[in-house]
């Protein structure tokens, strides 16, 4: 089956619920989940891009809501910033924050939720050797979309050492814990498009 984790459990479980109404939820609740985890924020003092939990959930929202849907729940967690809600890192909000340093991760969550999706849909979240390469997909686009945008700020000279060589290990970690968890998802999901 040709879909993504939260799709197949509403399907499976919940048949009888509206498309629509299906595709909202999933919507609210992984912009919800990145915003949440955009409060765990550690700001390094010699960078303007903090340590936050936000690429752990980017990746997940976009493997388990699939390219559409992932895509869309990232864009509506940058109108919920946009407007004023407290959902970028550590309660920040605004056009203004959108606009700074860190905006180019921000537009690279989008990008990155739709390829994660994609992958996701045609089944490579499903063994833990492919999800790995589909979270560093992943990384790799917010980090495309990220760095020239940092860089603008900062200078393109100090755009590595500010804007990814710190964040490697912990990049590492959360692709590790990505990569095991929707492999292990799957596998509790009854039939309905769990194996490979």
């Amino acid at each position: 089956m040709n879909t993504a984790f939260a799709p197949a459990v509403f399907e499976h479980y919940f048949p009888r619920i509206d498309r629509r109404v299906r595709d909202i939820l999933l919507i609210t609740v992984g912009s919800l989940l990145v915003a949440l985890m955009a409060q765990v924020k550690i700001p390094l003092p010699f960078t303007p891009v903090p340590l936050t939990g936000q690429t752990f959930a980017v990746l997940l929202v976009g493997a388990v809501l699939g390219s559409s849907r992932g895509a869309a729940s990232l864009l509506f967690y940058i109108l919920q910033g946009v407007i004023g809600l407290p959902v970028f890192a550590g309660g920040s909000s605004g056009l203004a924050y959108l606009s700074g340093p860190t905006g180019g991760y921000l537009v690279g969550f989008v990008c990155a939720a739709f390829v994660v999706g994609k992958l996701a849909e045609i089944g490579k979240d499903r063994r833990f050797r492919t999800a790995l390469l589909v979270f560093l997909a992943g990384e790799t686009v917010i980090y495309l979309c990220g760095l020239p945008w940092l860089g603008i700020y900062i200078g393109f000279s100090n755009t590595l050492a500010a804007g990814l060589l710190p964040f490697l290990i912990g990049d590492a970690i959360k692709l590790v814990a990505a990569a095991l968890a929707l492999p292990a998802a799957w596998k509790l999901l009854p039939s309905s498009g769990a194996s490979d």
